[in-house]
């Protein structure tokens, strides 16, 4: 490692400095974090060698098919996150309840969210998958229970994800930005490579996934079609449209060089709110996004906003490239 790189370590420890009264918690949480994305990058990687490619034979609490390194990727954040003195409770999109601290454990003052394997579905056909998490501070001195978790997205310390591609990716925010580190597999460490990334205010692409057209709001639907138009249409220009069904690999490809990722409302998700969960995707990725420039929005509200009513309620997301997002929250409005 060069003397000029920064660690993932020394980076959190200078982001803790600005904390009056930190005490070095927060910092050891999020090595624990860090820790758990490296076991499950390592698997990710190996994939069939290991046998952790296939379905489980379960359901999660969504109903959705859960794959075996769902399950395993899940186990891997629990027991890493378990005995640091660090948390309160920890929260799962593959558990149906809370996750309480166990009293032989030191309790700490965080609460810790989490997806273990965004885009689980691409899995065995090698497409790149992630990791998403979300911390918030839990109440002082009780044994935090479910209401503890039901805070908006403006009340998170910290978010981020990692993103397990050609290299292994981690990008997070603490409220100052946002930052993308690599993985130097040879040493084992995360290397800040992509400082304060922001995301272009006009963009020509954007993630939607087709199929559900027929289903779509009339705002969804007159924008994408203005899209599609190209530059003999409304907008003048051609927009190009990817889908990869991982919402890691679309809000990494947004960061990196502009875009929109839309999951709209439509008549087929409706009764359940949406399609996204509030706590494990939408608010982490918007915190993300936010900090970098973007936007981000259900279509009616900033999504950072909405307070929660359950602990796997789900949302519609519509964020990324700032121009893009604001014309899709005045159609709504119109």
């Amino acid at each position: 490692m060069r003397d000029d790189q920064i660690t993932i370590t020394h980076f959190i420890i200078e982001e803790q400095r600005r904390i009056p009264g930190a005490t070095g918690d927060f910092t050891s949480l999020l090595n624990d974090i860090v820790t758990a994305c490296k076991v499950i990058s390592n698997m990710v990687n190996k994939g069939a060698l290991i046998g952790v490619l296939g379905s489980a034979g379960s359901d999660n609490v969504q109903g959705e098919v859960q794959k075996k390194l769902d399950i395993i990727s899940n186990e891997v954040f629990i027991n890493a996150n378990l005995r640091g003195g660090h948390l309160g409770a920890m929260a799962s999109e593959e558990m149906d309840e809370i996750f309480p601290i166990p009293a032989s454990v030191p309790r700490g003052k965080y609460l810790l969210l989490f997806d273990p394997l965004d885009g689980s579905s691409n899995i065995d056909v090698n497409v790149s998958v992630g990791t998403i998490f979300s911390i918030l501070r839990g109440p002082d001195g009780a044994a935090p229970g479910l209401d503890a978790f039901m805070q908006p997205g403006t009340k998170q310390i910290c978010a981020g994800y990692a993103v397990y591609g050609p290299s292994t990716m981690m990008v997070l925010t603490t409220g100052h930005g946002t930052n993308g580190f690599t993985l130097d597999q040879d040493i084992g460490e995360f290397i800040l490579t992509h400082p304060d990334l922001r995301i272009p205010e006009e963009t020509g692409e954007f993630a939607i996934n087709a199929s559900n057209m027929r289903f779509w709001e009339p705002p969804v639907r007159r924008w994408v079609d203005e899209c599609l138009a190209g530059t003999e249409g409304p907008r003048g220009k051609d927009f190009n449209m990817r889908w990869i069904a991982s919402m890691v690999a679309e809000v990494h490809r947004i960061l990196t060089r502009g875009g929109v990722f839309l999951y709209p409302l439509d008549s087929k998700n409706r009764e359940k709110g949406g399609r996204l969960r509030l706590m494990y995707e939408a608010n982490p990725m918007s915190f993300i996004i936010e900090q970098a420039g973007g936007m981000s929005s259900t279509g009616r509200q900033r999504i950072m906003d909405i307070e929660p009513t359950a602990l796997h309620q789900r949302v519609p997301v519509i964020l990324g490239s700032k121009r893009e997002v604001e014309r899709l929250i005045s159609y709504h409005e119109a």
